[in-house]
């Protein structure tokens, strides 16, 4: 969004704190691409082969985090809008399935042994993105009940990957 040139104080400093939301969302998508590029990392540095299935899933992924701006943009604009909100969560719910895909389909080429601590880790992290995506599908629905309700109910995510982190230990 930009500021319009030559605008007096008032009408700068009103078109100032328009663009907040704007300033906000994009933090957000920062944030959110930053993490699941951290999780892409995670998932496929230790992978010793790509197969045809994996390299699919990885563009899918990466289609999908780079359209990431559009769906948190228009929450930022239209958060009281249901169609705008179940759009955001469909994409994250999106992201994590595809991650939590690839974690799936890879297991088996790096921890033959299900024994394998390292297994269990992929095993507790598969859980949360699978966790995410089912808080995230959860609440479209709900957004065209209340979208309000819809967005706080994302906070479950930080005591549902906590849990699942600890109880897996």
């Amino acid at each position: 969004m930009a500021i319009p040139a030559h605008l007096e104080d008032a009408a700068f400093h009103r078109a100032l704190s328009d663009t907040l939301p704007h300033l906000g969302a994009f933090a957000l998508s920062f944030t959110l691409i930053a993490g699941f590029w951290r999780d892409h990392r995670r998932i496929l540095t230790a992978l010793p082969t790509e197969t045809a299935l994996v390299t699919r899933l990885i563009l899918l992924g990466l289609g999908l985090v780079a359209l990431l701006p559009f769906p948190t943009g228009l929450l930022a604009a239209y958060a009281s809008q249901p169609e705008a909100v179940a759009l955001y969560a469909g994409a994250m719910a999106a992201i994590h399935a595809v991650h939590a895909s690839l974690l799936l389909l890879t297991e088996r080429q790096l921890h033959p042994s299900p024994a394998a601590s390292d297994a269990a880790a992929r095993r507790r992290f598969t859980a949360q993105l699978g966790s995410s995506v089912l808080i995230f599908r959860l609440s479209i629905p709900l957004a065209f009940v209340n979208t309000e309700a819809a967005m706080w109910f994302w906070l479950t995510l930080i005591p549902a990957r906590y849990v699942i982190g600890r109880r897996r230990r």
